[in-house]
């Protein structure tokens, strides 16, 4: 038989591993958006140190490398003003006529599920800034939004 028709095994046929996106820009983090780094970075390294699948190591390895750039470029940001929308503000805004309530956060903190939205989404870059009562333009409506009340993040 020719080499040609011969594998020597599966793995040369899987698929790549990429190493996990990190987001762009500043790592910016709230003292809970911190901690959340830190423990997801200890849990990587119990599994790397007590893990003997090797398939199972590498992921672990891959996540390790991951948070542990998220750990070293974390910025911790400072406590939101009381008057202006800031990363880590608490903003309650009408949307279109219906009222919601976002935190603003860093990326590995976001939770959609808890209102907790990264300061880069794009919701979030026109609520920065603003004030009580200002009403602004998003989704390419005028006047889309207003910003009912603001307060600081209640876990910083």
């Amino acid at each position: 038989m020719s080499v040609a028709f011969r594998r020597d095994s599966d793995e040369e046929h899987l698929e790549p591993k990429f190493e996990l996106p990190i987001p762009p820009g500043l790592n910016l983090v709230t003292t809970a958006g911190l901690a959340i780094i830190e423990a997801k970075l200890a849990e990587v390294e119990a599994l790397i140190a007590t893990e003997p699948e090797e398939k199972v190591l590498a992921d672990a390895k891959r996540q390790w490398r991951y948070w542990i750039t998220r750990k070293t470029s974390a910025q911790l940001a400072p406590p939101p003003p009381a008057d202006r929308v800031a990363f880590g503000s608490r903003v309650r805004f009408t949307l279109n006529g219906a009222e919601r309530e976002v935190t603003l956060v860093g990326s590995d903190e976001a939770e959609g599920a808890d209102d907790k939205i990264p300061f880069t989404a794009p919701l979030a870059r026109v609520l920065i800034g603003g004030e009580v009562g200002e009403v602004l333009d998003f989704g390419g409506r005028a006047d889309a939004i207003e910003i009912v009340a603001i307060g600081g993040a209640e876990a910083r």
